[in-house]
C-alpha cells in the first residue's frame, strides 16, 4: 500500500469527523458544521477545493433538513444555500479569533454583573445606617454639622480684632462708672470687641422618643488675662510673656420632647436681660470699652449702658414648647454675691444663699401689621443674707430680697430693624447683676435703664446702625454718696460691611457718659475698626 503524507493523513481524518458529524442527532446547528470547516480551512488543513467541495455537500444536506423541518429553518441563516455559488471564501483567523474573544468577554461580563448582584444584596442586607458618617450641606452662619450614624456633631464659631482709639473727654472719677474719662491719657490697643472670640461644639441624638443634647462652648481673648474677680473678664496685663485668658461660659446638656418641652442642666447664658444683649448691635463690634489701655477678654458694648449683663450660670431651666409663637423659660440658678463694684465701702456684700436665684422669661414671635415682631418680658428674684459692710459689720443677720424685670420688643421691615428696651430693679444694681445694688446700711438701691436702636440697610451689603442707652441707679432712703454713679449713657453709630458669607467689617464711633451723684462727671470717646469672622 502506497504511503500517504501528512496532508492527506489530515484530509482523510477531517473528511471523517465531518461524516462523523452528520450522523449525530438532530439537535446539532448547521452552524457547527460550517465554523469547524472555517477552522480546517483557516489552519490550511483543507484546500480551497476541498472547502468548497464539504461546504457544498453540507449545505444541501441542510436544505434538504429544513424543509422536513421548517422549526429548524431559523438555524441556516448563516448561508444561504440559494446563493451560494461555489467560491465561498472562509473567514480569516483574526474574524474568528475576534468572535471567540467576544463570546467569552460577553460571558465573563455575565458573570460579573451577577457577581455585582450578588454583593448589591450582601450589601443592602447588611447595611447599617447608625455606621454611616456624612455631612451635611453647609448653610453660612450654622457651622460645620456632620451626621455621624444617630449622633449630629455641629461646630460653629468665630473671631473677631479691632483696632481701638479711646480718648478722654476729661473730669474726675465717678465710682462705679463705666466711663474712661478721667484717665487723662489716650489710649490705643488691638483687642476683642463685645464677644471674644468662640468656638462651640454640639452633639444632638434622639433616643427612645427623647431629644438629647450636650454643648461646649469656649471663648478665647486675645490679649493677656490679668485673673481678678471677674477671671478671664478682668482687666487685662499688657506686659511681655503674658497669655490669653479663656472664658469657658457654656458647658450644658438638654433633655426633652416637641411635645413636652426641654430641660437644661448645666452653666449658659442665663434668662433675664438675656434678649437685651442679643439683640444689641455692640454685641458684633466695641461700644464702651471699659478699659483700653489694658484689655480684658471683652468690651462692654452696652453692658451698664442700657441693660444689666445677664451672665452666664448655672443652671436646671426648664423650655417650654412653642404655642403660636409664645414660649415660656423658668429656672434655678446658682445665687450671686452682692458686690462692691463702686468700691471705697459704698455697697454692701454677703457671701451667704439659702435658696437659688430664680429666673424666667416670656417670649412671643409674630407677624404684626407687617412687621416680623418679637415681644419679650422676663424677671429675676434672689434673696441674699447676712449683708456685711463697713456699717453693718460682719455678723448683721440683715438679709434682702433682689427682685427685678424688663420688657422688650424688635421689629424688622425689609431693610429697617429697631429694637426698644428697659429693666427696672429693687436691689439688681447697675452694669452686672447684684453690683452695688444695697447700699452700706443694707438698704436696697432701685435701678432702671432702657436702650433703643435702629438699624438700615443702604445698601445690601452696607448697614448703617444707630444707639443710645442709659442705666440709672438710685441712692437708697437716708443714703447721701456723692461719688456714687447716677447714671452711664452713651451713644453709638457703626457701620457695618458685609463682605463674604463669613467675614463683615465695622466701623464705629462710641461717645460714653458717666455722672456721679455728686459734681463729678467724665466722658471719652472711641473709634473702632476691625473685623469679624463667623462660622
Amino acid at each position: 500500500m502506497p504511503r500517504l503524507s501528512l496532508r492527506q493523513i489530515a484530509f482523510l481524518s477531517c473528511v471523517f469527523s465531518v461524516g462523523s458529524l452528520t450522523v449525530l442527532p438532530a439537535t446539532a446547528h448547521a452552524d457547527d458544521y460550517t465554523e469547524l470547516l472555517d477552522i480546517l480551512r483557516a489552519k490550511g488543513s483543507l484546500t480551497h477545493g476541498e472547502y468548497n467541495s464539504l461546504l457544498a455537500h453540507h449545505l444541501r444536506h441542510s436544505r434538504s433538513e429544513a424543509s422536513s423541518n421548517p422549526a429548524k429553518r431559523n438555524r441556516y441563516r448563516r448561508y444561504n444555500p440559494t446563493q451560494y455559488d461555489g467560491s465561498l471564501e472562509p473567514p480569516d483567523v483574526t474574524t474568528i479569533a475576534a468572535a471567540q474573544a467576544a463570546r467569552r468577554a460577553a460571558s465573563e461580563a455575565a458573570a460579573d454583573a451577577r457577581d455585582t448582584r450578588s454583593m448589591l444584596r450582601q450589601a443592602r442586607a447588611s447595611y447599617d445606617p447608625d455606621s454611616v458618617v456624612r455631612v451635611k450641606p453647609y448653610v453660612a452662619g450654622k457651622g460645620v454639622t456632620v451626621q455621624a450614624g444617630q449622633i449630629e456633631i455641629n461646630l460653629s464659631g468665630f473671631v473677631n480684632g479691632f483696632y481701638t482709639y479711646n480718648s478722654p473727654g476729661g473730669g474726675k472719677p465717678v465710682a462705679g462708672g463705666v466711663s474712661t474719662g478721667s484717665s487723662g491719657f489716650d489710649s490705643s490697643s488691638v483687642r476683642n470687641g463685645l464677644l471674644p472670640g468662640g468656638l462651640i461644639l454640639k452633639l444632638n441624638t434622639v433616643q427612645d422618643g427623647i431629644k438629647l443634647g450636650a454643648v461646649f462652648g469656649m471663648y478665647p481673648g486675645l490679649n493677656n488675662a490679668d485673673v481678678g474677680a471677674f477671671n478671664a473678664n478682668s482687666g487685662g496685663s499688657p506686659v511681655g510673656l503674658g497669655t490669653a485668658g479663656v472664658d469657658f461660659r457654656q458647658v450644658y446638656m438638654t433633655a426633652g420632647t416637641d411635645r413636652l418641652g426641654t430641660i437644661k442642666i448645666g452653666r449658659d447664658i442665663a434668662l433675664f436681660a438675656s434678649d437685651a444683649i442679643l439683640n444689641d448691635a455692640t454685641l458684633l463690634s466695641v461700644g464702651s470699652t471699659g478699659s483700653n489701655a489694658n484689655p480684658a477678654n471683652t468690651s462692654l458694648g452696652r453692658i451698664g449702658v442700657g441693660y444689666v449683663y445677664t451672665d452666664w450660670l448655672p443652671q436646671i431651666t426648664y423650655i417650654s414648647p412653642k404655642w403660636h409663637g409664645l414660649q415660656g423659660s423658668v429656672g434655678i440658678m446658682t445665687p450671686l454675691d452682692p458686690f462692691n463694684y463702686a468700691g471705697g465701702g459704698l455697697s454692701a456684700t454677703s457671701t451667704q444663699h439659702s435658696s437659688p436665684m430664680v429666673q424666667g422669661k416670656v417670649t412671643y414671635d409674630a407677624k404684626i401689621a407687617g412687621f416680623t415682631t418679637r415681644l419679650w418680658a422676663s424677671f429675676l428674684t434672689q434673696h441674699v443674707q447676712n449683708l456685711t459692710s463697713s456699717t453693718l459689720g460682719t455678723d448683721s443677720r440683715k438679709g434682702a430680697t433682689v427682685a427685678a424685670g424688663d420688657v422688650g420688643v424688635k421689629l424688622s421691615r425689609g431693610p429697617f430693624e429697631g429694637v426698644a428696651y428697659y429693666y427696672y430693679g429693687n436691689g439688681l444694681g447697675t452694669t452686672g447683676l447684684l453690683f452695688d445694688g444695697i447700699s452700706q446700711s443694707g438698704r436696697k438701691r432701685n435701678s432702671e435703664g432702657y436702650y433703643v436702636q435702629a438699624s438700615y440697610k443702604i445698601l445690601p451689603r452696607l448697614k448703617l446702625v444707630g444707639s443710645y442707652g442709659v442705666s440709672n441707679l438710685y441712692q437708697a432712703a437716708g443714703e447721701d454718696n456723692p461719688s456714687l454713679v447716677r447714671r452711664n449713657q452713651s451713644e453709638v453709630g457703626a457701620l457695618y460691611y458685609t463682605l463674604t458669607d463669613w467675614m463683615f467689617l465695622v466701623g464705629e464711633y462710641a461717645h460714653t457718659e458717666s455722672d456721679a451723684h455728686g459734681p463729678n462727671h467724665e466722658s471719652d470717646h472711641t473709634m473702632s475698626a476691625g473685623a469679624m469672622i463667623t462660622f
